[in-house]
């Protein structure tokens, strides 16, 4: 239903719309009118909704911490898991991957070539110069945040440390390329061009996403630009920055006897870093990372 300018304002604010909104919606009206994919406004987050997040991804950040100051050679990925798991309840809160469509433990640890999702086990033991993708979300009180880090296992080779480092430098490029009223084309732009000037690849068949009142919201986040998922960036909006950056080529395939872990192709080393942030009026709001 389309709102007069003296009716309240569908964001609950209890102005009239043409105090709050009316010049909002324009500029997303315009953009529609002009092609571009526009946010529905069910994925623009309240100020209330946002506070809660926020709590929600203070506990990430903590489970990350939690990690990086325990990780190490000959630790398994099952006692990572475990450290999320309990340091996660201990405050209140839930792990979100656990049973997530079937996915079996709280935290996804992937290591060398293992692009994404890789599965803890007790039979996987961390070496000296592995690279490793701690993936932590956590639920508390029905609200979603999501992070994942790098880490070097001891002493890792010149390449690997340069692939961390560049992957990290991607996603920095990334939001500093991010700005209200611009587009998500921009950002993936940015994360590209820093990747290919540096010899490697993002890979395009897996993405980032909204997040906050769900696991996984729109929209699809890609790190290549790509016109059919190029959306309008509009204040309050909440999505992760995760470009997934190969030493290789950027063709990846699924292991299909777990059926969730990722891998690249030609078997060369992959690293990703995780941010979640919120697209504000003047500029951007780092959640979690």
């Amino acid at each position: 239903m389309k709102l007069g300018r003296n009716d309240d304002c569908w964001c609950g604010s209890g102005k009239k719309y043409k105090k709050c909104h009316l010049g909002f919606d324009s500029k997303i009206e315009q953009a529609q009118m002009e092609g571009m994919l526009v946010p529905d406004r069910k994925l623009l987050k309240t100020p209330d909704q946002v506070e809660k997040i926020r709590q929600s991804a203070r506990i990430n950040t903590g489970v990350l911490d939690h990690v990086a100051e325990r990780i190490q050679p000959g630790m398994t990925t099952a006692q990572i898991d475990k450290l999320v798991y309990e340091y996660t309840v201990g405050h209140g809160a839930v792990p979100a991957p656990l049973g997530y469509q079937g996915f079996p433990k709280s935290v996804c640890t992937s290591i060398n070539n293992e692009v994404c999702h890789g599965i803890p086990d007790e039979a996987i033991v961390l070496k000296e110069g592995d690279i490793v993708n701690v993936d932590v979300s956590t639920i508390l009180d029905g609200y979603f945040s999501d992070a994942s880090r790098m880490f070097c296992i001891g002493a890792v080779d010149e390449e690997a440390a340069r692939l961390v480092r560049v992957a990290k430098e991607c996603v920095q490029r990334g939001i500093e390329a991010i700005r209200p009223w611009g587009s998500m084309n921009e950002m993936a732009e940015a994360v590209n061009a820093h990747a290919e000037a540096n010899g490697y690849s993002v890979v395009e068949e897996i993405g980032g996403h909204g997040i906050g009142l769900e696991f996984h919201e729109d929209p699809y986040v890609c790190y290549v630009p790509c016109e059919e998922n190029d959306m309008l960036l509009v204040p309050g909006m909440m999505f992760t920055v995760e470009p997934m950056v190969n030493q290789g080529g950027r063709e990846v395939w699924l292991d299909e006897e777990n059926g969730w872990t990722i891998r690249t192709s030609d078997g060369k080393l992959s690293a990703q870093w995780e941010t979640m942030l919120l697209v504000t009026e003047d500029g951007v709001e780092i959640l979690t990372e």
